[in-house]
């Protein structure tokens, strides 16, 4: 994949241009207490809703050192934030350190706008969760920090489950989770619009997990071609995605032609019994702050989300990675300032709010911890998207998007996915 990269966009030049940037010597020998410039840090809400405390300890901390500098946290919205940051790098308004998606990372880095970092100046980095390292790497260089990692698991009403079964533990196969999930149905089927799971139809990453679990991908690298090729029509992917829409059509009683964007205020609002979920959206179940339902609290359980053939559903590795920009006159500070952010003491701190870190050292205690078990077990055999220049140009097409509304419609998987196919193989190796 890296070889057709360089060939295709012809950005081998570029990368020795950026390996080379960053902030003169005279600069970085400053006396610190001299340095006056000011630090632009783009973060997602997260941070600001769940975190915040976190953020005000590191910019004290930088404040101590560098007593001269400002440091503005301008917090944004994953809707908005890829065209709000496109627009800022094409200007010269730009920040200087960015949160990014780890699906969004690539594009990044193959554009030039990402500076390179030198994994030896932060913590746990010999421990780097693999699935937010990768995204950050090209050619044998890193242009990212991993920040903290996400998986997908089963989000539950126990006191639903019990009612309806007995029992409040989620069942670990597939086959008596159907069997509970029929129970459940019956119990609270008088209510048209209770839905004994939850599950959109349009929500990509649930059907590409059960893609993953028949060994199916979204697409395969071509070695022979030097090019990434769709692969939703093969028999492994249509069987993934039909198993997927055989359960949205059978337990799904709301509007099967939305996404997941508000299925925790559905389970808020007491209107199903299990999701498929970040881990952390529990917490927006029983949130009052985020439309949630505290009269829940204690009653909402996390677990591993059942698949097909026994085992457990392969979990997409979603998370956020932290980078400076390449043009940035402060990638100094910028590399410190991301250091501090994603230092174990920092890491620490996301994990005692049961955010996964971005490192396996300390992961390892959240897979006993009940609360994180199921998220943290989770990500060792997770999966993830083509790392490919395109994908983010796939992403912003909602290609899966529209496939998975074309078969819940009507149309049937092998001429949905066809079609997918054809768009996908028209992107994935252009670079964004």
């Amino acid at each position: 994949m890296k070889r057709k990269l360089i060939a295709t966009v012809g950005v081998a030049g570029m990368m020795v241009g950026i390996a080379a940037c960053g902030s003169d010597d005279s600069t970085a020998s400053k006396d610190p207490k001299d340095r006056k410039e000011t630090l632009t840090v783009w973060l997602m809400s997260d941070a600001q809703s769940t975190w915040p405390e976190l953020v005000k300890d590191v910019n004290d901390q930088f404040k101590a050192k560098y007593p001269n500098v400002t440091v503005k946290v301008q917090y944004q919205q994953w809707a908005d934030k890829a065209k709000k940051l496109d627009a800022a790098l094409a200007g010269d308004k730009y920040p200087d350190v960015v949160e990014l998606g780890n699906t969004e990372t690539m594009t990044y880095i193959l554009n030039g706008a990402l500076g390179e970092i030198d994994p030896a100046k932060y913590e746990n980095s010999d421990t780097w969760i693999k699935g937010l390292k990768d995204t950050c790497a090209f050619e044998g260089k890193q242009f990212c920090v991993p920040y903290y990692a996400g998986a997908r698991v089963a989000i539950y009403n126990k006191d639903m489950f019990k009612a309806a079964t007995g029992s409040d533990v989620l069942p670990t196969t597939e086959a008596d989770l159907t069997k509970a999930l029929d129970k459940v149905g019956a119990k609270y089927g008088k209510d048209k619009a209770f839905s004994p799971l939850y599950l959109p139809g349009r929500y990509w990453y649930a059907a590409m997990s059960y893609v993953a679990a028949y060994g199916g991908k979204v697409a395969t690298y071509d070695e022979t071609a030097k090019e990434w090729k769709a692969s939703l029509s093969t028999p492994e992917a249509q069987k993934g995605i039909q198993h997927f829409v055989d359960l949205v059509n059978k337990y799904n009683h709301g509007d099967k032609t939305k996404d997941e964007a508000d299925h925790a205020n559905v389970m808020a609002n007491e209107k199903t019994a299990l999701l498929y979920g970040n881990g952390w959206e529990a917490g927006s179940v029983v949130d009052s702050a985020a439309n949630g339902n505290p009269k829940l609290k204690d009653k909402i359980g996390t677990a591993g989300m059942p698949g097909p053939d026994g085992k457990a559903l392969p979990s997409f590795i979603g998370g956020s990675d932290l980078a400076t920009i390449s043009k940035s006159k402060v990638q100094d500070l910028g590399e410190e300032w991301i250091a501090a952010f994603t230092s174990a003491k920092s890491q620490e701190v996301l994990a005692s709010k049961n955010i996964l870190p971005n490192n396996t050292k300390q992961l390892e205690p959240l897979k006993a911890k009940p609360e994180t078990a199921p998220i943290a077990n989770a990500v060792p055999d997770a999966w993830f998207t083509p790392i490919a220049p395109g994908w983010t140009a796939i992403e912003k097409k909602e290609t899966l998007e529209v496939m998975l509304l074309d078969i819940i419609k009507g149309k049937s998987v092998a001429e949905a996915t066809k079609a997918a196919d054809a768009e996908i193989d028209q992107l994935i190796n252009e670079e964004s």
